[in-house]
């Protein structure tokens, strides 16, 4: 079922959440168990993320230093066929511009579709982290909206080969990422909104927002895109923070401010275990907080650990 759907359907707000793959050479086990933690709470779709490949220089045995390429979370297309045909829950595998040419992307589409997964969250991704700014391939794109073009083809039947003959469409429910504090390299929120603009007139059917950890950021960025015109369902995205370190790691890496009041509580915590109890209980009060305002879906991000979110989830659904 596509998400859009499940969204326009819903007769109260829905639970969603997000997964990485596992790192390449671990048990799955752990990621069915976190899976396991969550459906007693209906999750209504999983997304799963996409990594793209990472330069590293390792040294040799003569004490030379080499570049090398490596994928640590392959297999997002097999892992998101194996939660939906397991556990009956639609998938939302994360397609990126970052590391994949066009036709690269063109037959990860085709392969969702022989696998029957019609969702797909579309991203720009991150870069080479060696480099300072985002560098597409040489044939791949430098934007969302451009990779929210072609797939918009598929579902037209428009392919990368003009010549091919009896061309089926694949139809893809689309999901956009939105920035309810802008995007890091956005100049300005009226840009960054701007750019938003363009990946749902590309044919985004929703946006699911970064994390952020003051409601209030949520409520005027669905005004603010409703005022130019973005009229799709807009998901809010909730992280729990976990370990203290995400105090200051967080607002760096994401472009996100921590509230005054939640800043203060982690500031009495002296270990992990004590912040990750007050970021769980500071979520459970953000989740009930757009509920009560009728957000559409809260989507979790997990990152691998699902014991916290199991708390949200149990507290509010």
């Amino acid at each position: 079922m596509k998400v859009i759907d499940i969204i326009q359907n819903a007769e109260k707000t829905v639970f969603s959440f997000e997964l990485l793959p596992p790192l390449k050479g671990q048990d799955p086990s752990k990621l069915h168990r976190t899976i396991e933690q969550l459906l007693e709470y209906d999750p209504k779709y999983i997304n799963i993320t996409t990594h793209r490949d990472e330069v590293e220089y390792r040294e040799m045995p003569d004490g030379s230093i080499r570049k090398q390429i490596v994928r640590k979370r392959p297999g997002t297309v097999a892992i998101a066929a194996n939660i939906q045909y397991k556990y009956g829950v639609p998938v939302v595998p994360h397609i990126v511009c970052g590391g994949f040419s066009k036709e690269e992307t063109e037959y990860m589409l085709l392969d969702l579709n022989f696998l029957g997964i019609d969702n797909v969250l579309a991203l720009r991704g991150d870069g080479v982290k060696t480099d300072h700014v985002f560098r597409p391939e040489p044939d791949g794109y430098a934007h969302a909206n451009e990779l929210i073009e072609q797939i918009s083809n598929l579902r037209n039947g428009r392919y990368l080969d003009n010549e091919l003959k009896n061309k089926a469409a694949l139809d893809f429910c689309v999901g956009a990422a939105g920035y309810p504090e802008k995007h890091a390299e956005s100049p300005n929120m009226e840009t960054d909104l701007m750019y938003l603009k363009q990946k749902v007139d590309a044919g985004a059917d929703y946006v699911v927002t970064q994390m952020f950890f003051d409601n209030q950021k949520y409520y005027e960025f669905v005004d603010q895109c409703r005022a130019i015109g973005i009229n799709v369902p807009i998901i809010p995205g909730i992280k729990p923070l976990s370990v203290l370190n995400q105090v200051t790691v967080l607002p760096k890496i994401f472009n996100i401010d921590l509230p005054e009041a939640f800043s203060k509580e982690l500031e009495k915590c002296k270990n992990n275990e004590a912040a990750k109890q007050v970021g769980t209980e500071w979520a459970v009060e953000q989740a009930k907080d757009l509920i009560k305002n009728n957000a559409p879906c809260l989507h979790l991000y997990t990152y691998g650990l699902g014991d916290n979110v199991q708390q949200i989830a149990k507290a509010v659904f």
